[in-house]
């Protein structure tokens, strides 16, 4: 088969490697799509996966085309979108389906080959069949969706909070769409890229504002009065992270989100900001993914298969898998504007033209 195979930092080849054979309890799915996420640049441009070689990508979704033992033949032919993490199932937190905080866990493309190749070996327990009507591309994004759903759940977000969310790329952008179909207040997207806020404004978000420009504070005040009731940090800065303590009003929450690119550093006013307004700051981190409380990665194919979380307008590039590494040196080097660049399988003849 053909795959995107990284094998040193900043080493990623479109090659012919061996299709991989379903073990017990696995499938083998045919990807169908595979997004690009923002913590794949780092990881194949600098920071490197944990052995090499190994093909990365960990948004996907594909259909069964094999079985391994055990497996239920019904799941032959079916479309899935695939949970990356494989949690050791044993651990204190697995025990508690905190899966996300498993000790001993893998994960597909990073730790094991993902989605940037024809073909993927994946356990079925990490398998959600897909609804009726909903594309791959789309169910291809239910990892970002579920990571933007998990991030407002630990803000506990109620009906009418006015949202900040620092950060309109791809994730904040979901965690925007998330907001308005909760039914938020204002919701207001931050940013210091005017493309990224013309988008947004593009998607019917009409309170975004360009940091670099202007007045934050003075803004989210002239909006809400006394500043936002959640404020996500999702850009990961150290200037967001300042002014995310700013612009959040009185027991108000900050939810802590954004892969940081460097030092994240608070200054002594934003620390007495967080004592004085008595803010509550938390961590988020991944996806839930069981059935109780509630299984986030269930609920976004549920949204976006009834239309009430329509994510087709974010996806701003579609490409073969010899269009993996163009698009991720574009999103390195930042030489044109994207929101959520995808491999789709079939979009052209990746083997002639690689």
């Amino acid at each position: 088969m053909l795959a995107n195979v990284l094998h040193a930092i900043g080493d990623l080849r479109l090659e012919d490697v061996v299709q991989p054979q379903p073990k017990r309890g696995e499938v083998l799915l045919r990807i169908k799509a595979c997004g690009i996420c923002g913590s794949d640049i780092p990881r194949v441009f600098t920071k490197g996966t944990y052995h090499f070689p190994t093909i990365p990508g960990h948004e996907f979704a594909g259909e069964v085309v094999g079985l391994g033992e055990g497996v239920d033949p019904a799941w032959l032919g079916r479309g899935a979108a695939v949970f990356p993490l494989i949690p050791c199932r044993s651990c204190a937190a697995c025990e508690t389906a905190n899966y996300a905080q498993c000790a001993n866990y893998n994960y597909l493309g990073s730790r094991c080959d993902g989605g940037f190749a024809e073909y993927v070996c994946a356990p079925v327990w990490n398998l959600l069949p897909l609804p009726e009507g909903l594309s791959y591309e789309e169910a291809a994004m239910v990892e970002p969706a579920a990571v933007a759903i998990h991030a407002l759940r630990q803000a506990g977000i109620d009906i009418g909070d006015q949202v900040l969310i620092y950060g309109a790329g791809p994730i904040g952008l979901l965690l925007a769409l998330w907001a308005r179909a909760w039914g938020a207040g204002n919701v207001m997207l931050v940013d210091i890229d005017e493309m990224k806020l013309q988008f947004a404004a593009g998607l019917g978000f009409a309170h975004v504002f360009n940091a670099a420009s202007g007045d934050v504070k003075a803004w989210v005040a002239s909006l809400t009065g006394r500043g936002a009731d959640i404020t996500v940090e999702g850009a990961g800065s150290a200037a967001s992270f300042e002014n995310c303590m700013h612009t959040t009003r009185s027991f108000g929450k900050v939810v802590l989100m954004g892969n940081p690119a460097g030092e994240m550093k608070l200054s002594q006013q934003g620390y007495w900001e967080i004592l004085r307004k008595q803010l509550t700051v938390v961590g988020t981190w991944n996806s839930y993914y069981a059935g109780l409380p509630k299984n986030e990665w269930a609920l976004a194919l549920c949204e976006m298969a009834s239309g009430r979380l329509n994510v087709k307008p974010l996806i701003s590039h579609r490409f073969g898998l010899n269009g993996v590494l163009p698009a991720m040196l574009a999103m390195r080097d930042r030489t044109h504007f994207s929101c959520k660049m995808m491999y789709v399988d079939g979009f052209k003849d990746s083997r002639e033209e690689a």
